[in-house]
């Protein structure tokens, strides 16, 4: 019954996989190369250098340069207006977009107390992990080495071999 999983498992899956690859996936970056189509080049740079530095809260590990997400085009056409018809500057962008989404938005938060655990947490759990492992091969260094028989101990095996070898002969 495995045998015939496995088979299943090996061929109907790469069978279909071949056949979702054939889709072409939404190229995200379309729709924004539309949107600065009618940009100055620098404007144009400056509109991607942005979106590159935030993230998509649908996608959450993409930017919002990247994300092929509805949000993130209506975030990119907020930007462009923002940018073009407002002049504001990066910065206020950045901090209209914090103040309305929060730090999350932002791919580097700044280090501040309540994003301490955001940039220090995985040190720590390494420290802990590492501290951990190390307490456990000292104890186990520790371990008492195997102990000798007692002369009463030593007899008793004795006997029960004797015992089990006349078992044997019979």
């Amino acid at each position: 019954m495995r045998k015939w999983l496995w088979v299943i498992v090996f061929t109907v899956l790469p069978a279909l996989h071949g056949a979702w690859a054939d889709s072409p996936a939404p190229n995200p970056n379309d729709a924004a190369g539309a949107l600065v189509s009618d940009m100055s080049p620098a404007m144009a740079d400056r509109f991607r250098h942005l979106t590159l530095q935030l993230r998509c809260l649908v996608c959450q590990n993409e930017s919002l340069f990247d994300s092929p997400s509805d949000f993130a085009a209506d975030m990119r056409r907020e930007i462009k207006n923002m940018m073009v018809n407002k002049h504001m500057t990066d910065k206020q962008i950045t901090d209209f977009l914090v103040a309305r989404y929060g730090d999350f938005i932002l791919f580097n938060p700044p280090l501040q107390p309540n994003t301490l655990m955001l940039w220090f947490g995985p040190f720590v759990l390494v420290m802990i992990g590492a501290a951990t492992l190390l307490i456990y091969i000292r104890r186990r260094r520790r371990a008492p080495a195997e102990r000798e028989l007692t002369a009463a101990q030593q007899q008793q095996v004795k006997a029960l071999l004797n015992d089990r070898g006349g078992e044997n002969k019979a």
